[in-house]
């Protein structure tokens, strides 16, 4: 299979919701088009995504909305639940621990870890926090996957080769810093920070255009 542009699973993610939205509404058909004006994208763009995947719908028909969506869930490997950790229990970390849409998409709240006296030994969320110095046995026993990262900038790098050492195959995190992906591990940043600093650009960006305009 030929590598896939990141760019590429993002949409997909974003055509996974569209069709989800559409069969809780009971439509049964789409099109590119359709899909292509509610993820703002082409319809070109929408095919070639696909297309990495094999072909879908027919031509002059387009596409069935289930069939679809169960295709897609597939491909991002939505079809089982994942047991996932958080690493961090800062008030970012409580907030994710209670988030009540994880289960909805089958990603289970499984553990959480943190080196705080204070909180190790806590139940938030309905789960124990154990100490970070526990994540080699609790990834193995729980069969932990995926994890979330919500340390401090120095602490990011060493914890998330602790997880990957462990057998966590996926870290997403929240850390503002770039993290080396350790073997065996993929490494996905979510950085508002950065989202706001872009905001700010493009925010005075267009102030500046229309003050010269």
């Amino acid at each position: 299979m030929a590598s896939i542009p990141t760019a590429t699973v993002s949409r997909l993610v974003s055509y996974l919701r569209i069709l989800s939205q559409l069969d809780e509404a009971e439509v049964t058909k789409t099109s590119s088009e359709h899909l292509a004006a509610e993820a703002h994208v082409s319809a070109f763009q929408v095919r070639k995504d696909l297309a990495y995947f094999g072909k879908f719908g027919t031509r002059g028909t387009g596409y069935t909305v289930q069939s679809l969506r169960d295709e897609l869930k597939q491909i991002l490997g939505l079809t089982r639940p994942w047991n996932v950790a958080i690493v961090g229990m800062g008030r970012l970390g409580e907030a994710l621990a209670v988030y009540p849409n994880l289960a909805r998409y089958d990603f289970r709240l499984a553990s959480a870890f943190d080196v705080d006296p204070a909180k190790v030994g806590r139940e938030i969320g309905g789960i124990r926090v154990r100490h970070v110095d526990d994540i080699p046995t609790a990834v193995g026993d729980l069969e932990i996957e995926i994890a979330l990262l919500t340390v401090p900038t120095d602490a990011a790098q060493a914890a998330a080769d602790a997880l990957a050492a462990a057998g966590v195959a996926g870290i997403l995190n929240f850390a503002p810093t770039v993290i080396d992906a350790p073997p065996g591990a993929h490494v996905e940043p979510v950085d508002f920070l950065a989202g706001l600093k872009r905001l700010s650009f493009y925010i005075q960006r267009s102030k500046t255009k229309e003050a010269t305009t």
